[in-house]
């Protein structure tokens, strides 16, 4: 496979202008992101309704797997902070939505609200789990991506996030 660099005489941005700043790698980086992340989004939601949940969004989706995670009974707050959400009325309309399609249950603890997953929720986990080995996990094992470059690529695509949330909050204060 060729590299892109050479293919182009140059990276591949989707703005040309913030690439011709002191970092052209980092406008690489943003528009494979953006790439990525919308590809991800539909994946997320086709393979939710091949599982049986059609009409979820994206964040549905990544609410219920997380609720449905080790599954043991998680805090609104702890929701936000694994999916690194900032507005809690995202994920408040989310639970409520999974709520209402009987996906997830919540009971008060406390002060607290705890978030599980119900059966039919831990059942279309499974089912999404089993689509997703057969159409997406094969086809990127079949191509030969190394599962340790991978892994290196989350763990610097997860120091970068911290790295754009502290640019924000400086941003924020200008």
């Amino acid at each position: 496979m060729q590299d892109d660099h050479n293919a182009f005489n140059g990276p591949v941005v989707s703005s040309a202008h913030l690439a011709a700043g002191a970092m052209p790698a980092l406008s690489e980086f943003e528009f494979g992101t953006i790439m990525v992340s919308h590809a991800f989004d539909r994946w997320m939601v086709r393979c939710a309704a091949a599982a049986g949940m059609p009409d979820l969004s994206p964040v549905d989706v990544l609410v219920l797997h997380t609720v449905y995670h080790r599954s043991k009974a998680k805090r609104m707050a702890d929701i936000c902070l694994v999916l690194n959400i900032e507005d809690t009325h995202v994920v408040s309309y989310a639970i409520k939505k999974l709520s209402r399609l009987k996906l997830v249950t919540s009971r008060k603890q406390g002060k607290e609200k705890l978030i599980s997953a119900t059966e039919a929720g831990g059942q279309a986990c499974r089912r999404y789990h089993e689509i997703r080995e057969t159409l997406l996990v094969k086809s990127i094992a079949a191509v030969g991506l190394d599962q340790q470059v991978l892994s290196r690529i989350a763990a610097q695509m997860r120091i970068l996030s911290g790295h754009y949330d502290q640019a924000a909050r400086a941003a924020a204060s200008l």
